[in-house]
């Protein structure tokens, strides 16, 4: 009788623990869960005239925002106008500017008026050695991905600050990449610059969760873009083989997940299956939304981090294996 009594009495343990934890993470995880309208709001995109911009673009013009789009080339902006308007029916605002030059961002924010939802999302990427790669190129890298983000954020908080009383929740999203998760062989300068990204978005988080502004980082995978084209024309054989082990994405498909995330208020916005793993491996100290994805984290981190260790052996054994062929030859 006593071991039956010890065997329900542990059955219940087992039942109760798990939901003392989530009832536990309820009550602790901050910030607190928000949703961000996107309908007859104003979103500002920066790459927004092609690529993840200009789908992103699109998705957010057919649920009824106001769309404004920066990139470099007037050219590029006007085509991409065209085409959201055939889609959508919708007149999107253009404003060419290079991120990395304050002043001309500035003006364009000035221009564009009170943003609801920014979405950084310009990025340069070249995949190359270290040792091989130009100092030229890695300041490129880095300021484009890096300081333009800075600039865009900077030209932008002020006057989203000044409108959320009467506009609502307003929400500052950062394009990352899975190389910002995790550091990729031949992508030195370009996981540098987006791994900065994340500790900015975790301390910008806490600057402006007062002023009910939240921040986003979207992790997605190698996406088929014409950057992508063009970066692979230089990107070591090696790199390909790692970037191969997670599946490219279209660029709608990662529109419509980081859009999804961003009026959900998600700070990790991850974009597959194999980003959702690295999310939850990386998670660290960023901020959960969900205490249901941080009962998950909490639970699983042991096997992920013995996951994690399994993927840098057979990381380390490519480069063993690619160096030993490159000697023999």
């Amino acid at each position: 009788m006593a071991i039956v009594n010890l065997f329900y009495m542990s059955l219940l343990l087992l039942l109760l623990l798990p939901l003392l934890l989530l009832f536990l993470l309820s009550i602790i995880i901050r910030p607190r869960p928000v949703q961000i309208p996107i309908k007859k709001r104003h979103v500002f995109i920066t790459g927004g005239s092609s690529g993840i911009g200009l789908a992103l673009a699109h998705q957010a013009a057919s649920e009824g925002a106001r769309i404004s789009i920066l990139s470099r080339s007037i050219d590029k902006l006007e085509e991409a106008k065209n085409a959201i308007r055939l889609s959508t029916g919708i007149d999107v605002a253009i404003f060419a500017a290079d991120v990395r030059d304050f002043e001309a961002v500035q003006r364009a924010v000035d221009e564009a008026g009170p943003i609801d939802v920014l979405i950084v999302n310009q990025g340069v990427f070249v995949a190359q050695e270290l040792e091989e790669q130009k100092l030229d190129e890695v300041r490129f890298i880095i300021d484009v991905n890096l300081m333009g983000s800075f600039n865009m954020i900077k030209a932008t908080l002020p006057g989203m600050k000044r409108s959320r009383k009467d506009r609502g929740p307003g929400s500052i999203s950062l394009m990352s990449s899975q190389a910002g998760q995790v550091g990729i062989y031949g992508y030195t300068a370009y996981s540098a610059s987006k791994f900065g990204l994340r500790g900015l978005a975790e301390a910008l988080q806490q600057e402006v969760i007062g002023d009910n502004i939240h921040v986003s980082l979207v992790f997605p995978p190698d996406t088929k873009t014409p950057g992508l084209v063009e970066e692979n024309k230089r990107k070591p054989q090696l790199t390909s083989i790692i970037a191969a082990s997670s599946s490219a994405m279209t660029a709608d498909e990662v529109a419509k997940k980081a859009l999804d995330g961003i009026k959900s208020g998600s700070f990790i916005i991850p974009c597959n299956s194999e980003g959702i793993l690295l999310s939850m491996a990386t998670a660290g100290l960023s901020p959960q939304r969900s205490y249901l994805m941080a009962f998950v984290e909490v639970v699983a981190a042991g096997i992920l981090r013995f996951a994690a260790l399994c993927f840098q052996w057979n990381l380390y054994g490519s480069i063993e294996k690619s160096r030993m062929q490159k000697n023999y030859r």
